[in-house]
């Protein structure tokens, strides 16, 4: 199978012909923006219970921006998708126009992403980032100036690691935010939801 097929969104996988294209041209990525990650497909299932439809998003930690997609054709949001290794962008943008939609690079890391740079968005998602210990804590002070620059909902999957467990129990102790369990029944997949809404 080359493809996940979720809703009206098509995510090519790394065995479809573009992608092997893109990574026989590409450099090597440095920070695992390299294939698509299975819980950003439970994200995707649980902003699909939302019913969100017409926000500003940023994708934080994009990679090949599975959830950017789904955000830009699914919901028809202006999507913005961070991250820190620009060699992910080629995937990224390559998704976007198997899609049919387009998606906004931007090359950051999140300690250096402002107050003033997250007011723009009504929704901050992200999967499968906090997977080394010294990214709890600059995501922990991402999520509190989103907070505090009034971003009404953060949304961030992850199967279930140590260091995302640190980040949602600061997250619930200082940021009121639910963490729970979530299945995606089309695809049979599961991963845990750090949920922060206000």
């Amino acid at each position: 199978m080359t493809s996940i097929n979720y809703q009206s969104v098509e995510i090519l996988r790394s065995t479809h012909a573009v992608i092997k294209k893109l990574k026989r041209q590409s450099d090597t990525h440095t920070l695992h923006g390299n294939k698509v990650w299975k819980s950003s497909l439970v994200a995707m299932d649980f902003l699909h219970s939302l019913e969100i439809e017409g926000k500003r998003v940023l994708e934080l930690g994009c990679g090949w921006g599975a959830l950017s997609v789904y955000c830009a054709k699914e919901m028809g949001a202006e999507v913005v998708s961070l991250d820190a290794d620009d060699s992910v962008f080629p995937f990224l943008e390559a998704q976007a126009a198997h899609n049919g939609v387009t998606v906004t690079p931007w090359k950051n890391r999140y300690e250096k992403v402002t107050k003033a740079d997250l007011a723009q968005f009504d929704l901050v998602v992200a999967a499968d980032i906090c997977f080394w210990d010294e990214m709890t804590e600059p995501l922990f002070n991402l999520c509190r100036r989103a907070v505090q620059a009034g971003v009404p909902h953060i949304v961030i999957a992850d199967p279930g690691r140590p260091p995302f467990w640190e980040l949602a129990e600061l997250a619930h102790e200082r940021l009121g935010a639910d963490c729970r369990e979530w299945h995606n029944e089309h695809l049979d997949l599961s991963a845990h939801i750090l949920d922060i809404e206000q």
